[in-house]
């Protein structure tokens, strides 16, 4: 059976941190589908096709990687990918609270899913894509917080 694993998050912008958790994944996988959730309740920074080309862009070459948008239960996206694993990234132990609680639903809701959870590497603790819309905002250089594939977009 194919292991795909699904990222699900907004990905506004995606940040070196969500690259590096996901590069680390790929040799535990067959696929990862990176799932940029749609919700009409959360108004987003950059629009959802800027988001959708600068992550095909970041993993282009990477035949196990593809981008896909949802809208709903993350889990019932999981479900219908057939995925059995969803792939979270942890920063800190208040990341760590909160994917736990979303993660003991979800096995509850889908008893077939497992959450996986990876550290991001030390350096990109302190980068979140809150912080980096903020300082793109303010006409701020976010070159050192997103990947290097997508700096040209930014300049």
């Amino acid at each position: 059976m194919k292991k795909i694993a699904v990222f699900p998050g907004s990905f506004d912008p995606i940040t070196r941190g969500h690259e590096n958790v996901i590069k680390r994944a790929i040799p535990l996988f067959d696929e990862i589908i990176i799932a940029i959730g749609e919700n009409s309740q959360k108004i987003n920074y950059f629009s959802l096709d800027d988001r959708v080309k600068w992550i095909k862009k970041v993993f282009e070459g990477n035949p196990g990687i593809s981008v896909r948008t949802y809208s709903g239960l993350t889990i019932e996206f999981c479900r219908s990918v057939g995925s059995k694993f969803l792939l979270r990234g942890l920063r800190t132990s208040a990341d760590f609270e909160f994917e736990r609680s979303i993660g003991q639903v979800n096995k509850r809701l889908y008893p077939e899913v497992e959450t996986i959870f990876m550290l991001t590497a030390p350096e990109f603790t302190a980068i979140n894509s809150s912080i980096v819309r903020d300082i793109h905002f303010h006409k701020g250089d976010i070159a050192q917080f997103i990947p290097e594939a997508i700096h040209s977009d930014f300049h």
